[in-house]
C-alpha cells in the first residue's frame, strides 16, 4: 500500500483520538523516540500523565503494557531505530541502540529553557512558600487555558465558552491554534 505521508499522518492523529490502544502506542513510541533508559513503571507513568489514570485498564496491565511494547519495537524498528532493554543498576530500562540519552530535540529545548530562565526571578520564587508557588501555578494554568480557550471561540464563535475551555483542557485543537 503507498499512501502519502501527510494523509497518514492525519488517519494516525484520527485513530489516536478515537482508540485509547492506539494511543498508548503512539505515546509509547513517541516518548522512547525522545528519552532512553526508562523503566516499565516510568513509561506507564509517562503515558497515564499524557492519556489518564487507568489508560493500561485495570486487569492485566502488564499484558496490555507487553503487548504495546511489541507494536512500538516493530514500529520503531521500521523506521530504523533498534529498541533495546538495559538491565544495568546503573542505567536499568528501554533504550534505542546508537542514540543519545536523550534525543537532540529534547535537548535543543531543555538548553533554551534553562538560557530563558532569570536568575532574579528564580530567587523571588525560592523565597515563597509550596501555597503562593502552588497558587502561581495554578493562575498560570487557568491563564493559559483561558488563552486556548479564547483562540477556539475565535475559530467556533458558536461554542460556549464553558464548551472552548473543555476543548481547551482535553488538547483537541492544539494543532490548528
Amino acid at each position: 500500500m503507498v499512501m502519502d505521508f501527510k494523509a497518514a499522518k492525519i488517519l494516525l492523529e484520527d485513530a489516536i483520538q478515537r482508540d485509547r490502544t492506539t494511543a498508548r502506542r503512539a505515546a509509547l513510541v513517541e516518548i522512547l523516540l525522545q528519552e532512553r533508559y526508562l523503566t516499565r513503571e516510568q513509561l506507564m507513568m509517562r503515558i497515564e500523565g499524557k492519556l489518564g489514570a487507568g489508560c493500561f485498564g485495570e486487569a492485566a496491565w502488564g499484558d496490555t503494557f507487553y503487548r504495546d511494547m511489541q507494536v512500538a519495537k516493530r514500529a520503531l524498528r521500521a523506521a530504523g531505530y533498534q529498541p533495546a532493554y538495559s538491565r544495568s543498576p546503573r542505567r536499568p530500562g528501554y533504550f534505542l541502540r546508537n542514540q543519545t540519552r536523550v534525543s537532540p530535540q529534547l535537548t535543543a529545548a531543555i538548553e533554551g529553557s534553562v538560557a530563558e530562565a532569570d536568575r532574579s526571578q528564580i530567587k523571588i520564587l525560592q523565597q515563597l512558600t509550596a501555597a503562593q508557588r502552588f497558587r502561581q501555578g495554578c493562575s498560570i494554568s487557568n491563564l493559559a487555558r483561558n488563552v486556548v480557550a479564547h483562540r477556539i471561540r475565535e475559530k467556533s464563535p458558536n461554542l460556549s465558552l464553558a464548551e472552548a475551555q473543555r476543548t481547551a483542557l482535553q488538547g483537541a485543537g492544539k494543532h490548528e491554534l
